[in-house]
């Protein structure tokens, strides 16, 4: 930039703050400006590109301790002196040259960490102001495409073992998915690369897939563990016995019932839980009473004698003393 510039241009009322701002509210007051005339955020605006120019040049030089010295000293000495760049010795090149610049020099902003970090920081940008780095015009970097986001319903089953998928995008392109054993329900899944193209040459977007797994009838998972409820009669529960129980890997394995055994009460099958990277889970079978809905006369008659001779205790008696203020 000619030094011309820097008597023609108040680098403050650009950014709209005092001489005396600070550096933290500099750069605050740049990031918010930066952000709302950036040309990747207002495309085919060029009120806003050439906004943006100019409030990156005014921070540029501003946001530079020996750069805003030198612009506050060379505006000190009044806006009506004239002069080129690249002209003859004398005059106000002679001024100038006493700041650290050669006479008759053209004068050229050397962009400084801080103001490309802030950029990079916002926009993902990686070259110089000016430079071409891809994105919009050279602004910000190469655009990443946008992300495809959908959700695909799956069966208990392909959860626990896993599957491989193929979904078809809303412009027919046909995409496999590997779905991971033990995927659990609402759990998302990022394909990279997958998604929408890049605008200017960049990558390409992703698909987030959300999984969706439908209830089982039997099985509920709980954590890594798999929960199955697992009726006994009353006669199993209490004088003990060896029961079958199924499994989500399709095998039955066979359970202990240990005499008095209450309804709640759950037996571990170790191992034959969720399977994942992180670890694997158990089968709980927890154990349900079945109570008949209806007794033959014979029974019935059994049962009541057996009401007769077995323990008298109340069952609900701690729940009613709990109960109690």
């Amino acid at each position: 930039m000619a030094s011309q510039d820097w008597f023609d241009k108040d680098f403050y009322k650009v950014l709209g703050v005092s001489k005396d701002v600070s550096e933290a509210e500099l750069k605050k007051v740049y990031r918010k400006l930066a952000r709302e005339y950036h040309p990747d955020s207002n495309q085919g605006n060029a009120k806003a590109e050439a906004k943006f120019k100019e409030i990156s040049e005014a921070y540029s030089v501003l946001s530079d301790k020996e750069q805003r010295a030198e612009y506050d000293q060379i505006r000190a000495m009044g806006s009506g002196a004239r002069f080129t760049a690249g002209g003859p010795q004398g005059g106000f090149n002679d001024a100038f040259s006493g700041f650290g610049r050669g006479g008759g020099q053209q004068y050229t902003f050397q962009q400084g960490g801080g103001f490309e970090d802030i950029l990079g920081g916002m926009f993902g940008g990686g070259g110089r102001f000016g430079q071409p780095s891809g994105g919009y015009q050279g602004f910000g970097g190469p655009q990443k495409g946008q992300d495809l986001v959908s959700s695909v319903t799956i069966d208990f089953f392909e959860a626990f073992h896993g599957e491989t998928l193929e979904l078809t995008t809303s412009e027919g392109r046909t995409v496999k998915v590997k779905i991971p054993a033990g995927v659990a329900d609402a759990q998302k899944i990022r394909l990279r690369g997958k998604g929408y193209p890049s605008p200017d040459g960049g990558e390409a977007g992703d698909i987030v897939l959300t999984v969706k797994v439908r209830k089982h009838p039997i099985f509920e998972r709980d954590s890594l563990n798999i929960k199955v409820n697992v009726p006994v009669t009353f006669a199993e529960a209490a004088l003990g016995a060896t029961i079958e129980v199924p499994t989500p890997d399709g095998e039955n394995v066979k359970l202990k019932v240990a005499p008095g055994t209450p309804s709640g009460r759950s037996l571990r099958v170790k191992g034959r839980g969720i399977k994942t990277a992180k670890g694997t889970g158990d089968l709980l079978a927890v154990i349900q009473i079945a109570v008949p809905s209806h007794l033959d006369p014979a029974a019935k008659e059994a049962l009541e004698k057996f009401a007769e001779v077995a323990p008298q205790d109340n069952p609900r008696a701690d729940l009613l003393s709990q109960g109690k203020r």
